[in-house]
């Protein structure tokens, strides 16, 4: 059900984008909000990973330099029958984690150093299962498109503020063009939350299904958040916030409707009810 969500709502947004550049220029203008979504989804494609990774100072390492890190993710790649991906640590105290990558040859699942400090074994493993997930389902590829679909929506959004629509005689209805300049970002904003909130879901699940203990993402996920609340990231961003395995971004009330991740207690509902495996 969350795959086919997915992509319904990447249809949606892909068709938001087209009609508000019809709305701007008419046919001219799909063509020209069809490019510009090709074109901006290519850069993410290829440059993505590099830089959220530099953002982040996220530095690679070895097995040699982490020898408990790399063998857990090397037995979980292995189960999940993909390839070995790269390894950075972050040089940051609060507890977070992603993966990023354009595909799962070239993917990369990034942690901080706090998250290897107050995570047992067990809790640790589910976290790593959780973003191999997202590898495996190609989640980094399906989050980047949303959130350039949502970009050049905006872009377009605010042009058409500007030029106003247009009707079949060319003539310009400023009140339209202010209220697609409004409500364009919003729903653009809205369907790429519920993209990242889907993928959430599947990733947790793929956890519980590749270690056999959803209890111990749980205990996990409880943990971090709590960790994340009371010491917010310092360097988090949030064009990538969706990526983190928790929101890294502080803040709760109305603006927790906004967030790229499905509310917390939901989450651990989900896994608490799901069955305990031998592994």
């Amino acid at each position: 059900m969350n795959q086919t969500k997915t992509l319904l709502i990447i249809v949606a947004m892909t068709g938001l984008l087209v009609w508000i550049g019809g709305m701007v220029g008419g046919r001219s203008g799909m063509v020209l909000a069809l490019t510009i979504g090709l074109v901006l989804n290519g850069v993410s494609y290829f440059f993505s990973d590099k830089i959220v990774l530099a953002s982040y100072g996220a530095q690679p390492v070895t097995q040699a330099e982490a020898p408990e890190l790399y063998a857990i993710v090397a037995n979980l790649a292995q189960r999940a029958g993909l390839p070995m991906p790269r390894i950075a640590v972050i040089p940051e105290d609060t507890p977070n984690a992603f993966a990023t990558g354009r595909d799962p040859e070239h993917a990369v699942v990034a942690v901080t150093e706090g998250i290897l400090r107050i995570l047992s074994r067990p809790q640790l493993e589910a976290v790593l299962g959780h973003e191999l997930g997202h590898v495996k389902h190609r989640d980094i590829l399906i989050g980047s498109l949303a959130a350039v679909l949502a970009q050049a929506i905006m872009f377009l959004s605010r042009f058409a503020g500007f030029f106003g629509d247009r009707d079949e005689e060319g003539r310009s209805n400023p009140i339209a063009g202010i209220a697609i300049m409004i409500l364009g970002p919003l729903a653009a904003f809205l369907l790429q939350m519920a993209v990242s909130r889907s993928r959430e879901y599947l990733a947790d699940a793929y956890s519980a299904h590749l270690t056999g203990r959803p209890d111990m993402l749980a205990a996990a996920l409880e943990r971090l958040e709590s960790c994340n609340q009371q010491q917010p990231m310092a360097h988090s961003e949030p064009a990538s916030a969706h990526m983190m395995i928790v929101n890294p971004l502080s803040g709760g009330g109305l603006m927790s409707l906004f967030s790229t991740h499905p509310p917390l207690a939901v989450r651990v509902e989900r896994l608490r009810h799901m069955p305990i495996e031998a592994r």
